[in-house]
This record gives structure tokens, C-alpha cells and sequence, in this order.
């Protein structure tokens, strides 16, 4: 995708204050969008990450948040709405959030409520007319992707009869990207010293 009208395009074609699923963009199209509408683009790769505080820790490095963030749900939403609308006018945000994981110390329940942080940061930018889109994926865990195979394939009765069992060609596949770093509309410590 090329920078200018196609790029604004795709923005065009979301809601401006949203939290959904990645699907069928690619984070390098969704930044290129964003610079071309002269919006904050913010990416975070949570791929290492195996619990909440894990999550925590790589967005507030990924955002550059404050050295002060708390790193809970709350300070989260603090950091991603009122501190940076004390800052001054804002352009818009685009987020993406990759490969959130999924686990049994990241369960449905600890992901909808991060989830719901972001939620609640887009209906407070949205209240100011300001977009506020938030992209994000999961992390395809091996036990939920043994769930698409198809298990006849195993025999049941003899271990040493099973055979391998192979992996669909639809099955998503996790993506790794090394992005270069960008500066963070989150990025407050200049605000601090200044205040």
C-alpha cells in the first residue's frame, strides 16, 4: 500500500473509535495509514508474554508510558486518555496490539479486560472527536489450534501408531514484525518536566 489517498482510505473505512480484531490488516498498512493521516501510530508485539503483568510491562515499554505507571488496567486507561489530552491537541490514534496471549495466566476473561481498558480509552478520545482505533490479534496457543486438526488422523488405541497430524493451511500463523521504533504520543516524561 502507498502513503497518501489508498492509505487514508483504510482508515476511512474503519469506525474511528473501535476496538477490533486485525483480520485482514497488516499492521505495516495500518501504520503507513496513520502517518499519512498525521495520526499517532503505537504498535506493541506481546508474543513474549505469558501473564497479565507481562502484558503490562511490554506495552508500557512498547508506548513509552511514564516511569511512574502503575501497571494495572487503571493506570492503562490514565496513561492512554488523561494525561495525553492534558498534553494538548491530538490528531487521532491508531493502535495495534499483536498476539495478546492465550493461556491459563492470560485467560478470555484477563484479555476482555485489557480489552475493555482500551474500549473505555476510545469512547473517552471519542467524546472529544478525536479517532482512536485499536487493532489487535491473539496468539494462537497449541492446545486451541490441536482443536482445528482433525483428530481421527491420531489412533486412539496405540501411541506408537499415531500419526503426525498437520496443521491445516488456513490456520493462522503467529506474525512476528520488527517495526522501526516510533516516538509515543504516551511519552509524557517531557510533559512532566515541563509542568
Amino acid at each position: 500500500m502507498h502513503q497518501g489517498p489508498q492509505a487514508i482510505m483504510l482508515l476511512q473505512s474503519v469506525r474511528p473509535n473501535i476496538v477490533q480484531s486485525i483480520r485482514a490488516y497488516r499492521p505495516e498498512d495500518l501504520q503507513l495509514a496513520a502517518q499519512a493521516a498525521g495520526q499517532h501510530f503505537l504498535y506493541t508485539n506481546l508474543s513474549e508474554a505469558q501473564n497479565k503483568q507481562d502484558v503490562l510491562d511490554i506495552i508500557a515499554r512498547d508506548f513509552l508510558f511514564p516511569d511512574h505507571f502503575g501497571k494495572n488496567l487503571d493506570a492503562l486507561y490514565d496513561c492512554m486518555t488523561d494525561l495525553v489530552h492534558k498534553s494538548g491537541p491530538q490528531p487521532g490514534f491508531v493502535v495495534v496490539v499483536e498476539l495478546l496471549p492465550d493461556g491459563a495466566k492470560f485467560d478470555r476473561e484477563t484479555r476482555e479486560q485489557l480489552l475493555d481498558a482500551f474500549r473505555d480509552a476510545a469512547d473517552f478520545w471519542g467524546e472529544r472527536k478525536i479517532a482512536f482505533r485499536v487493532f489487535y490479534s491473539i496468539a494462537v496457543s497449541g492446545k486451541e489450534s490441536a482443536g482445528n486438526w482433525d483428530k481421527a488422523e491420531v489412533a486412539q488405541n496405540d501411541a506408537a501408531a499415531a500419526k503426525p497430524v498437520k496443521v491445516p493451511k488456513n490456520a493462522p500463523q503467529p506474525m512476528i514484525m520488527n517495526l522501526p521504533p516510533m516516538s509515543s504520543a504516551f511519552d509524557t516524561a517531557m510533559l512532566l518536566v515541563a509542568a
